[in-house]
C-alpha cells in the first residue's frame, strides 16, 4: 500500500484531502504543519507529500527545502498546494523542488489525477534506480575481486621471493622488495577500509533517528582538520610541492574523523588523476549558502566527462582499458555519501585534459 502524507494547517481541507485519498486505498498520513509535517516525513518515509503552501509555523516552501535538503526524502514526490497560483510562486516552488501544483480550489478528480500522475512517474525513477544498483551489484562482483587480488598478488610475490632466497638478493633490493610489499599492503587495507566504510554509510542511511543525532552533535574546525589531513595525502603521494591550502577558521557540523576521510579521499584523487608539477588546490569557495560552508579541490589533470560525471557510482573506473588507475574508485563516493549524511552537497566540474574542480557544501556547527 502506498503511502501518502498530507501537510495543511486548515483541518477542514485537510480532512477533504485524506478522505479522497483513503478511499483510493492509499495509506494517508497527516500533520497540522511544515514542523510537523517534516518530523512525520522522516519517520514515514511516504511515497509521496501533498502540502499547502500558506501555513503559520513553516510554510509549504520551507516545509519542501527541508525535506529536499536531507537524503531519506530528497527523492520523493511533492506537490504544493496553494489558493494564490501565480507565476512566479509556482518558479519558486519548481525551484526549489516542487514536482507539482494544485491550485485551489480543485476536485477530488483533479487531485486523485496529480496524486497518480506523480507516483507513477516516481515508480519509473525508482525503477531506474533499481536498474542502476543492479549494475553496481555487477560491477562489484566483477571489479572488486580484481582489485583485492592486484595488491596482494604484489605481497605474495615479493614475499615468496624473499622467504626462499633472500641470501641471494643484496640489502637495497630487499630494502626495495620491502617497500613494494608495505605499499600493496597499504593500498589493500585502504581497499578493505573503503569496502567496510562505504556499507557502514548504506546501513546508516536507512536510519533517521541515526541521521539526525549525527548532524546535531559534532563539530570540526575546516582549517586544522583540512590541512593537516591535504598534507598527510600530499606528503604520501610525494607531491608536497604541488599542494596549496587556503581554508577558513569556521568549524562545520561533521565530525573530524567523517571531515577528514572527505578530505583525504577527494585530494588523493586531484593527486591520482593529475601529473607531477601541476597544482592541487584545496581552498574556501567563492560564496556559500547561508548557514553552511564550502571548499573546493582543484587539479589540472585528466578530467571527465559530462557523460562519466553523471555515471559517477560505487567501484566504477573510467576508461579502465586506457587508464591504469590505482584503487577501486569508490572514494568519490564514499565522500559524496558522507557529506550528503551529514546534511551537505558535493558538486562536481570537470572537463576532459582540462581538470576537475569539486565543492563539498557542509552546514556550519550549531545551525541544524
Amino acid at each position: 500500500m502506498q503511502k501518502i502524507l498530507v501537510i495543511d494547517d486548515d483541518p477542514d481541507l485537510r480532512n477533504m484531502v485524506v478522505s479522497a485519498l483513503k478511499s483510493k486505498g492509499y495509506e494517508v498520513f497527516e500533520a497540522e504543519g511544515g514542523a510537523a509535517g517534516i518530523q512525520l516525513a522522516r519517520a514515514q518515509l511516504p511515497d509521496l507529500i501533498i502540502s499547502d503552501v500558506v501555513m503559520e509555523d513553516t510554510d509549504g516552501y520551507e516545509t519542501l527545502t527541508a525535506l529536499r535538503n536531507d537524503p531519506m526524502t530528497r527523492a520523493t514526490p511533492f506537490i504544493l498546494m496553494t489558493g494564490r497560483p501565480n507565476q512566479r510562486g509556482m518558479r519558486h516552488g519548481m525551484v526549489l523542488g516542487a514536482d507539482d501544483y494544485l491550485p485551489k480550489p480543485f476536485s477530488v478528480e483533479e487531485l486523485h489525477s496529480a496524486v497518480a500522475a506523480r507516483l507513477k512517474q516516481h515508480q519509473a525513477v525508482q525503477k531506474l534506480a533499481e536498474q542502476k544498483l543492479d549494475t553496481l551489484r555487477a560491477t562489484l562482483s566483477l571489479a572488486l575481486p580484481h582489485e583485492l587480488r592486484t595488491p596482494l598478488n604484489g605481497i605474495l610475490g615479493f614475499a615468496e621471493m624473499l622467504s626462499t632466497g633472500a641470501s641471494a638478493f643484496p640489502p637495497l633490493e630487499i630494502a626495495s622488495m620491502g617497500r613494494a610489499i608495505l605499499e600493496s599492503a597499504n593500498r589493500l587495507h585502504r581497499m578493505i577500509e573503503n569496502f567496510l566504510l562505504f556499507a557502514q554509510i548504506q546501513v546508516l542511511a536507512t536510519d533517521p533517528v541515526k541521521i539526525q543525532s549525527l548532524r546535531q552533535t559534532q563539530s570540526a574546525p575546516l582549517r586544522a582538520v583540512g590541512s593537516s589531513t591535504a598534507w598527510k595525502t600530499a606528503l604520501e603521494a610525494e607531491r608536497t610541492s604541488d599542494l596549496e591550502v587556503n581554508l577558513p577558521e569556521i568549524n562545520v557540523a561533521i565530525s573530524e574523523e567523517n571531515l577528514a576521510k572527505i578530505i583525504d579521499e577527494l585530494v588523493s584523487n586531484a593527486f591520482k588523476f593529475s601529473q607531477p608539477g601541476s597544482s592541487v588546490q584545496l581552498a574556501a569557495a567563492t560564496a556559500s549558502p547561508r548557514g553552511a560552508a564550502a571548499f573546493t579541490i582543484r587539479d589540472a589533470g585528466i578530467g571527465m566527462s559530462p557523460a562519466q560525471i553523471a555515471d559517477i557510482g560505487a567501484y566504477m573506473q573510467f576508461e579502465r582499458k586506457i587508464r591504469e588507475q590505482q584503487g577501486s574508485g569508490l572514494g568519490l563516493v564514499i565522500a559524496k555519501s558522507l557529506t550528503e549524511l551529514h546534511g551537505g552537497s558535493l558538486r562536481v566540474q570537470s572537463r576532459p585534459e582540462k581538470g576537475t574542480e569539486i565543492t563539498v557544501t557542509l552546514p556550519l556547527a550549531g545551525t541544524n
